[in-house]
């Protein structure tokens, strides 16, 4: 992958490969990755563990589709890549099937040779029609380890 644009493509290959490793090796050995909920992975094999285990369970029949795209230079040898994705086919933890999400995910990659590797990631739901968050009743995120 000789263009940083090109990597949420590749985040999204390898997602569908439903292969933990296949998105680990897009990251550097000491990578970062907070993800929806603020779980935060800190080196590539953490990243790899936590969606081997999301792909293979409640992520197992989702479809990651790109959307837009955006991107720039951070020096000659680091770039910020941001992009929009659509989530479809996810699992709720009762099992029935649950809506569309789209999220944002930021990238900061750095050159590794011809090709780049990410050195940080992070992922935001977009939630339409809402401004920030409130912790009410309504909040909350969901976990499927005790489903």
């Amino acid at each position: 992958m000789t263009d940083p644009a090109a990597f949420p493509q590749a985040f999204a290959d390898a997602w569908h490969s439903r292969e933990g490793a296949a998105i680990g090796a897009l990251f550097a050995e000491d990578a970062e990755f907070v993800n929806v909920v603020g779980l935060w992975w800190h080196d590539r094999d953490s990243i790899a563990k936590a969606h081997d285990y999301a792909l293979k369970s409640f992520f197992a029949e989702t479809t990651l589709r790109v959307g837009a795209v955006r991107h720039r230079a951070l020096g000659s040898d680091h770039a910020l890549v941001q992009a929009r994705f659509t989530l479809t086919g996810q699992t709720a933890p009762d099992g029935s099937p649950a809506g569309t999400r789209q999220t944002i995910l930021s990238f900061v990659l750095r050159r590794d040779g011809p090709g780049w590797i990410a050195m940080a990631a992070q992922n935001t739901d977009v939630v339409p029609g809402a401004e920030t968050h409130v912790n009410a009743e309504r909040f909350g995120p969901a976990d499927y380890r005790g489903a």
